[in-house]
């Protein structure tokens, strides 16, 4: 009889973890390799924020913090969800906790029974799905397509609500397309919703100041305030700030689901590092100039990726608004053979074939829910960013 769980059985390791693992064993070997599969700023965390978080270790802020979080940190959270929001809530309806992927975890653990239902829009950031099957719940994906930007329709969300559902998860900008939602296509996909007053909606937003559009960024509850009583807002301070490391991440929503959320937070990792927490507030409520200089950088890179790989034969791309992610289609090249005769027979074959023919690491769609495409991460040097591109073209002009 096997010791571990079957729920856990459900899930798989983490395709970026993979990824790194791979990378590692290859450097090892003495291969030279380009790493686009960085899911985190390659900036370093803003000095005063380093400097606030010094403070906070010299003034003995060193004590177990309140299980929910800090009452300073969530004022300040409350500010900012007012501000790019528009809805006030009591620091109540606000928790702090060990990243945003805790308060997503947290939420579904809170409210998923046996055979739930939850929306997950394809391509998806990759542990959607497992963290929904280990709670005991059924992902349902909604696929997109190349067609739409990437972007969920309303009538393929309303496809995919039964009886069953009980969340949407929705991100946006996208883990990992980089589509961004105008605030006409949130009211469509509200509507839907308002008709099927049984769906919640979880909304991971880490990468909403990471936006490259010129307008301002749309919220659902902007644009549809009506959805609040059944709405969990997710984010942190980890892609705007540079703070993947410090793990913080946030959740505010109703009272009952964030009451819930923070017992078993209690009974789990109980509060959230009292030193990150000391550093969040300072990133929260100090100058804001970084979050504006990383979104132009990453802007720039942006532009040098899709440029290059616009010139790439068999590729086809949407250029991102927002996030540090490309996420170009490759169907085209599927069934291609490599110099050596070996056929490309998916996308994961041809991430392996730029891996080994151009020392070039990208992640293959397939772990997004989205055969055929592959993801290329921009958190990286220009320098890298176009010799991986380059070294891509190079590689999809030998196929034949």
């Amino acid at each position: 009889m096997s010791i571990i769980a079957d729920r856990i059985k459900r899930i798989k390791l983490s395709p970026s973890v993979a990824a790194r693992g791979i990378i590692a064993e290859l450097r090892e070997q003495g291969r030279s390799i380009i790493d686009l599969t960085i899911g985190e700023p390659d900036f370093s965390t803003p000095a005063h924020i380093c400097e606030a978080a010094k403070r906070a270790i010299d003034n003995g802020q060193t004590k177990y913090p309140p299980a929910q979080g800090v009452a300073a940190l969530r004022k300040a959270i409350a500010a900012r969800l007012q501000m790019e929001n528009g809805i006030d809530y009591p620091i109540g309806q606000i928790i702090v906790s060990t990243g945003g992927k805790q308060v997503l975890f947290n939420a579904l653990a809170a409210t998923l029974n046996e055979g739930d239902e939850v929306i997950v829009p394809s391509p998806y950031w990759v542990s959607y799905p497992d963290m929904v099957l280990v709670n005991g719940g059924e992902p349902v994906i909604a696929q997109t397509d190349l067609a739409s930007g990437y972007k969920l329709t309303p009538e393929v969300l309303e496809a995919a609500i039964t009886p069953r559902t009980k969340w949407l998860i929705f991100n946006a900008p996208s883990n990992p397309t980089g589509a961004v939602y105008s605030a006409e296509e949130l009211r469509a996909l509200a509507d839907v919703l308002v008709r099927h007053p049984h769906v919640w909606v979880m909304t991971d937003d880490m990468y909403a100041r990471l936006s490259f559009i010129d307008r301002a960024p749309s919220y659902i509850l902007a644009v549809a305030p009506e959805l609040a009583d059944r709405t969990l807002l997710v984010n942190g301070v980890s892609k705007a700030y540079a703070m993947t490391g410090w793990r913080i991440g946030y959740g505010a929503g109703p009272a009952g689901l964030v009451g819930a959320m923070a017992i078993l937070q209690s009974q789990s990792t109980s509060g959230a590092s009292s030193i990150s927490q000391a550093a969040a507030l300072e990133a929260l409520t100090g100058p804001q100039g970084c979050v504006d200089e990383f979104a132009a950088i990453f802007r720039e890179r942006c532009e040098v990726a899709c440029d290059l790989l616009a010139s790439v034969p068999g590729l086809t791309l949407i250029r991102p608004e927002g996030a540090f992610y490309a996420f170009p289609d490759c169907a085209a090249l599927i069934g291609k053979c490599t110099p050596d005769g070996a056929v490309i027979r998916n996308d994961e074959d041809l991430c392996l074939f730029f891996l080994r023919d151009a020392g070039v690491a990208v992640i293959s769609g397939t772990a997004y829910g989205a055969p055929g495409t592959f993801r290329l991460s921009f958190a990286a040097s220009l320098d890298d960013i176009r010799a991986g591109c380059l070294g891509i073209r190079a590689a999809c002009e030998k196929l034949v």
